[in-house]
């Protein structure tokens, strides 16, 4: 038996529940792994919340798609992108459905080395949020020597996003309240404040003008001053803002219907976070931490949208 978070209906954090779940012995290409953190993500409460709908068929809803942990058992003929996987590695578990668990079956496909620079918990937040960085950022042409404005700078995302554009020698501009400006500066970003005459700060700190825009919040604000910014709306992508980003033609990125799921992109970026990591041109702030029993009131401080880093349960 493992203990594993449910939604045992749609509503908000006060229908989750941790239940004993039954868990099998691993079998052909499959590993069991003993979770040590799990990384939460704005999609874990929507799940459930109704955004994406309210079939009671989909219940119970099993929560996240990203953790850490040491492997505990393993099949037949088990090896995962990072090659053989063994009994006492330490992994990364990405992707996998139900992560909030102290004990996952999971396929060995989807077990990735973790990178020793980083903690458990650490660890367990890089794979949401760097793919899906990678992923905004090859849509959108960022490389050396191109400026690109990131809104929702000091987000898990955004965190990640300006790490990988700054050491690809991109200029990156990023949006963030007052507080987080001094964090936002030491990764190589330049701040601003969001808010009333955004773009009009915007365009003096880049006087040549932006090649990118990519948007990690969703606001009106942040697509309209993209859109005001860049010329061409294929070079401006957004992870929350989809029925605006639509309207706009700008890219929609993710599980959105219609959006683009960047599938071989996300996969083929796993190995490389590790190897990014492992390099120090990587890392991951975990702004909380929350033990698994209390998952509850973790969505209740992920759904305020404010959280600069990572929040992670510990089973």
């Amino acid at each position: 038996m493992t203990l594993t978070v449910l939604a045992t209906d749609f509503g908000g954090p006060e229908v989750l529940s941790v239940l004993d779940v039954p868990v099998a012995a691993p079998g052909p290409a499959e590993v069991l792994v003993g979770v040590r953190a799990v990384g939460t993500n704005p999609v874990d409460f929507k799940s459930y919340s109704g955004a994406f709908g309210r079939d009671p068929a989909q219940l119970p809803i099993r929560l996240g798609r990203e953790a850490s942990g040491i492997v505990r058992a393993v099949g037949d003929d088990v090896e995962g992108p990072g090659g053989p996987i063994r009994v006492g590695d330490e992994v990364v578990v990405y992707p996998v459905e139900g992560a909030y668990a102290d004990e996952l079956l999971v396929p060995a496909a989807s077990v990735l080395p973790k990178p020793s620079t980083m903690s458990f918990a650490e660890a367990s937040g890089l794979m949401v949020a760097g793919t899906t960085a990678i992923h905004a950022l090859t849509v959108t042409g960022v490389k050396a020597g191109k400026t690109v404005v990131i809104h929702g700078g000091s987000g898990g995302v955004g965190l990640v996003a300006i790490q990988l554009a700054v050491a690809n020698g991109a200029h990156v501009i990023a949006t963030a309240s007052p507080p987080r400006h001094a964090y936002l500066r030491e990764l190589g970003a330049v701040p601003v404040s969001y808010g009333e005459g955004l773009i009009e700060r915007l365009r003096s700190l880049a006087p040549a003008g932006f090649d990118a825009a990519i948007d990690m919040v969703g606001t009106d604000e942040a697509l309209d001053a993209s859109v005001a910014l860049v010329a061409d709306r294929q070079r401006i992508a957004t992870i929350a803002g989809f029925q605006k980003g639509f309207e706009l033609g700008v890219r929609v990125l993710g599980g959105a219907p219609g959006a683009d799921p960047g599938v071989i992109i996300r996969s083929t970026a796993r190995m490389e976070l590790v190897r990014l990591a492992e390099a120090g041109s990587v890392g991951v702030l975990v702004a909380e931490t929350f033990p698994l029993s209390e998952a509850a009131a973790a969505h209740r401080e992920l759904a305020r949208g404010h959280t600069h880093g990572k929040i992670v349960l510990l089973p």
